[in-house]
């Protein structure tokens, strides 16, 4: 009789163990599709969070628009039809003009680690207050790096960008550029390579060194930047608030851990692509990359917080941002008092 109990109480705990195993499968959506690099490692992450809680937690990762649309990520999360994503929070910038000063106030990072610096100190309390009140908590926050950038023309300061033809995409990126005298073009992505090729445009705000160089960009605008000096996009990793307050403590503690891993780990990957790109467009002698001094980067930030000023005059929380970013920037020597 002892004996049956005590199988029968193994049993029980066995069942409860994986009863409590399921209690926490989360199914995150990324703003990346599934051949995307960025979502490799995405996938990755999930994987690691697995190995982290022992189990505790599943992950499931899907690629953008598996579930809901890319901007609509935040309400599915709140009504609990996802239960978070990996996704640039630019995206829902149309709620609260916050959301898009955060996500990208260009000019601001020279690095992906002054970002994950200034997440550290005030930027995650200040992205849990625009998220918290839409039902999700923000966890941490990743980035493919400082986006590289494209120029048929040779830039090597603020100067150079006064006349210049270049694409970049509407709203504040837009903005900057134009206060720095460019003349900013609207056009789709798929249309850059041959803009450039025609003539249309001198330049283009695209994407990473990396990918620029692997879509043959470099072979009709032969000067790039690079590090790049204007965007970096902040993504963000967010669950449902209430399945993150329903977490214990120590599994909190794995999901903020897995992300601090998971942003280096992207960083350090992407920036090493980079580099051999950089290597390989040296080494075939028709680009030349220019890389902007700290002052002509700081130029241009000055030029920015203009912008970021206008945008500030929005809402109270894009103000409590411009006012805690410029804190911090000021605090760490990146901008004058």
């Amino acid at each position: 009789m002892t004996k049956t109990f005590t199988i029968t109480l193994a049993t029980a705990l066995t069942l409860s163990g994986a009863a409590i195993a399921q209690d926490h499968s989360f199914r995150f959506q990324s703003s990346d599709p599934a051949g995307n690099p960025n979502f490799a490692l995405q996938k990755e992450w999930a994987e690691s969070v697995g190995e982290m809680s022992d189990g505790r937690i599943a992950v499931e990762m899907l690629p953008v628009e598996s579930i809901v649309a890319h901007n609509e990520t935040q309400d599915a999360i709140a009504a609990g039809i996802l239960d978070g994503h990996i996704t640039d929070t630019s995206y829902f910038s149309g709620k609260d003009p916050a959301f898009g000063l955060i996500a990208n106030p260009v000019g601001a990072w020279g690095d992906p680690q002054q970002m994950f610096d200034f997440m550290e100190n005030g930027g995650a309390d200040l992205m849990n207050e625009l998220v918290e009140p839409y039902g999700l908590h923000f966890i941490g926050a990743t980035t493919p790096g400082l986006e590289a950038f494209v120029s048929k023309v040779p830039l090597e300061g603020v100067d150079d960008l006064k006349g210049l033809k270049l694409r970049a995409p509407e709203g504040l990126v837009q903005q900057v550029f134009a206060a720095a005298g460019a003349a900013p073009v609207n056009l789709p992505g798929s249309e850059v390579f041959t803009s450039l090729d025609k003539g249309v445009i001198d330049a283009a705000d695209y994407t990473v060194f990396s990918t620029n160089q692997a879509q043959g960009m470099h072979d009709v605008a032969p000067h790039p930047v690079y590090p790049g000096f204007h965007s970096m996009p902040l993504v963000e990793v967010s669950m449902n608030l209430d399945s993150w307050n329903a977490l214990p403590d120590d599994l909190k503690e794995v999901m903020e851990q897995s992300v601090k891993e998971f942003a280096q780990k992207q960083v350090s990957t992407l920036n090493a692509a980079d580099e051999a790109a950089v290597e390989e467009a040296k080494a075939g002698g028709e680009v030349t990359v220019h890389d902007w001094s700290d002052e002509e980067r700081a130029k241009f930030r000055q030029i920015a917080m203009g912008e970021w000023e206008k945008v500030a005059a929005r809402s109270d929380k894009a103000q409590k941002v411009y006012d805690t970013l410029t804190g911090y920037l000021k605090d760490n020597g990146l901008i004058a008092e």
